[in-house]
């Protein structure tokens, strides 16, 4: 069982849900085709052990979801990769076994807690936990959520409309992760912006995916953006134009990418990303060329 303490910002409390930290077989070279090769091992001083692993070269993978508590309501934002789902083209997310659910308890939440769960895009480790196994059937984890998914990315990936590629790494994801929610009922599909309360919203930010979204935070003057993949590790930071391989639309990805960075440095927004070991969420600073730096880490226990 993994707890960590919460980081306030302003009314909002924020809690990392912790599904998996740990080895990856994944490269640089793969996730990160835009990048410099030699950076990572220049930089392993930094980047090793909470982002790289420079003895084997690989990537450290990071799972988790963003436990969110804003007037009265409870809120997931992305829900991993889940338990036990078949990923025929994407191995590494396949027959979890993790102690996601008992690491929610642990924050204080059951599944039936949860008010609403933020899909912030549809890709195979931001929504397995929307749903577990009950017999033989795939059914909605948190029963009492309404989940929040952008439409551009519900028909995107739906494979009766949009029909996957052979060997694509989402193939059952729609099927056992999104289709059944909707036949619940429990799908609220939003386009452009919508609002959650006073302190939260949600707003498009394509170019990752479709319909990729970020959560944007303000409470009593504190500020936050969610941007899920729109950045999957700290060398985009450093290196904005720097897509990973799953990027849908490459100069959309690098255009969304540096405008939420801009505004973050501009604003003193502290960000929270989908995948980012270490400390998790950071604030960023113009560089003073074209690209920004890290500033520093929000005070989540490293991982």
């Amino acid at each position: 069982m993994v707890t960590c303490p919460p980081v306030v910002l302003g009314d909002v409390e924020i809690t990392r849900v912790q599904e998996y930290a740990g080895p990856s077989p994944a490269t640089p070279s793969f996730l990160f085709p835009d990048s410099d090769p030699g950076y990572w091992d220049g930089n392993a001083s930094w980047l090793d052990p909470g982002f790289y692993d420079a003895a084997s070269g690989t990537l450290r993978s990071v799972l988790h979801t963003w436990l969110i508590r804003s007037q009265g309501t409870v809120i997931l934002v992305d829900t991993g990769a889940g338990n036990g789902k078949e990923r025929p083209y994407a191995p590494v997310y396949a027959h979890h076994n993790t102690a996601y659910l008992e690491n929610l308890r642990a924050a204080g939440v059951t599944p039936e807690d949860v008010d609403i769960v933020i899909n912030t895009h549809l890709h195979v480790d931001h929504v397995g936990w929307n749903t577990r196994l009950a017999g033989r059937d795939w059914v909605p984890t948190f029963p009492n959520a309404r989940y929040l998914i952008p439409e551009p990315d519900f028909l995107y990936w739906d494979p009766i409309r949009m029909p996957r590629p052979p060997g694509d790494g989402n193939q059952n994801v729609f099927e056992d992760s999104v289709l059944p929610v909707r036949r619940a009922g429990l799908i609220d599909l939003w386009n452009g912006e919508h609002r959650i309360n006073s302190e939260l919203v949600l707003q498009e930010a394509p170019g990752h995916t479709p319909g990729s979204a970020v959560l944007r935070l303000d409470s009593k003057g504190a500020g936050a953006l969610f941007v899920g993949d729109i950045l999957h590790s700290p060398v985009q930071i450093i290196s904005p134009d720097v897509n990973s391989c799953f990027c849908e639309d490459p100069a959309m990805a690098r255009a969304t990418r540096r405008r939420l960075l801009a505004e973050a440095a501009d604003r003193d927004l502290l960000v929270f990303p989908g995948h980012f070991g270490g400390g998790s969420a950071c604030r960023v600073d113009h560089s003073g060329t074209d690209a920004f730096v890290i500033r520093d880490w929000a005070d989540f226990a490293r991982i």
